[in-house]
């Protein structure tokens, strides 16, 4: 079982996505799913739920949207609204308010009261190019602007960057794309 499924995660690394992703999934036994912790079934309803389109650039979209206020209010203070207005593509992997508030109060303040950390923070979610974390039934590794790597994947939870579940549903900008995940990732600290 083993070989298997680490034979289809070579597999999965090596094929273009499009028409190459949908041969593999065709491939994929109940077993090899359940291996993963995720069903076929959910995971292709995940996959190909639609992705919004709105006309302005990711930190536009995030002002827009009321769930991420905290986030927005925080991207100000770290002074990143012009990189992440800028030429992109980026992806966003957005806190939603309630996410931020499963946070310590403690852990948040000290974040928000020193600019390096709090930029530290938000730049380990932000990845360059376009990353989809509900393409693959196996983890990778993407790395962030930040410098350290996420995992993202499709597992038990759904669409998953690192212990975080995103929504099915991104948002493509004019800069990248942005997705809802509903807890705050934390970079390793040193």
């Amino acid at each position: 079982m083993r070989t298997t499924v680490t034979s289809f995660s070579s597999r999965l690394n090596t094929w273009a996505l499009g028409s190459a992703l949908m041969a593999a999934m065709a491939s994929i036994t109940p077993t090899q799913a359940q291996a993963s912790g995720a069903s076929v079934s959910a995971y292709l309803q995940c996959r190909n739920a639609p992705v919004s389109n709105f006309p302005g650039t990711i930190v536009e979209a995030a002002i827009a949207t009321p769930e991420l206020s905290t986030l927005v209010n925080l991207v100000v203070a770290a002074d990143l609204v012009g990189p992440l207005s800028g030429k992109g593509p980026l992806t966003v992997f957005a806190p939603t308010n309630e996410a931020f508030g499963k946070v310590p109060a403690p852990l948040l303040s000290l974040i928000g009261s020193d600019t390096s950390l709090l930029t530290s923070v938000l730049t380990y979610h932000v990845t360059p190019g376009t990353v989809d974390p509900r393409r693959s039934l196996l983890p990778s590794q993407v790395k962030t602007l930040q410098g350290q790597s996420v995992f993202v994947g499709f597992d038990a939870d759904g669409a998953s960057v690192n212990q975080s579940v995103a929504a099915c549903k991104g948002v493509k900008t004019t800069n990248g794309t942005v997705w809802i995940i509903n807890s705050v990732l934390l970079p390793q600290f040193k």
